[in-house]
């Protein structure tokens, strides 16, 4: 085979290159919201605490995930909605949600949770100091921020196990108000980027803070 006939090594070196650049900008953008994101502490909605650990893993609800919580809120009439149905989010739609810091910042020992006040179709070009903007998506009758995995290491989870039954009570539920009564609130502490990115830093369970 002459030069002539030999392909250019950056028609080789360039797709290789967009493709590494890809993989290292989603791990690279979440460095960066780590490191200058605010800190917020977001409300998990009530777990069961009999069926909060499945294995290595753990799915978690967050309050501002449910479409109770935003139908309440300024803007919600101005997201998008499923064809005839004005109370279902358009499943794909991008939500900005505005949170408010707490006037305390903590009960007790534990970090005070963030105060949703309005929601978003697109990202709000302002807001005020106390306040930042949290970017989800949704999926199929809830929103999606991201957060909503957290994964157990090892070396823990016999430990988390241990503080979710400290803080059951001894008596069985008798009735749904009572099993209410007994499921445990979770917060976990995120980081949030000025774009709406949110990375995991920590959950807490009672007054015990596990790092992600």
């Amino acid at each position: 085979m002459t030069n002539q006939n030999r392909l250019p090594i950056w028609r080789f070196l360039l797709p290789i290159s967009l493709q590494i650049a890809l993989i290292l900008a989603v791990p690279a953008q979440a460095v960066y919201t780590h490191l200058i994101g605010t800190t917020v502490i977001l409300q998990t909605a009530p777990v069961d605490p009999y069926d909060f650990l499945r294995g290595y893993y753990q799915t978690l609800n967050y309050e501002i995930a449910q479409t109770n919580t935003l139908r309440n809120l300024p803007g919600w009439e101005s997201l998008p909605k499923n064809e005839g149905n004005s109370e279902s989010l358009k499943t794909g739609s991008r939500i900005y949600v505005i949170l408010e810091q707490p006037e305390s910042p903590s009960r007790g020992e534990i970090p005070a949770p963030w105060k949703p006040v309005q929601v978003q179709s697109s990202l709000p070009d302002n807001v005020a100091a106390d306040r930042v903007v949290i970017e989800g998506v949704s999926r199929y009758g809830t929103v999606n921020y991201g957060l909503e995995r957290y994964y157990l290491p090892e070396d823990q989870r016999e430990q988390i196990n241990r503080q979710i039954r400290s803080l059951q009570r001894p008596t069985q539920p008798q009735d749904a108000e009572t099993q209410e009564e007994q499921t445990i609130p979770f917060v976990v502490e995120v980081k949030v980027s000025r774009n709406g990115n949110a990375v995991p830093v920590s959950l807490w369970i009672g007054d015990r803070q596990y790092q992600f």
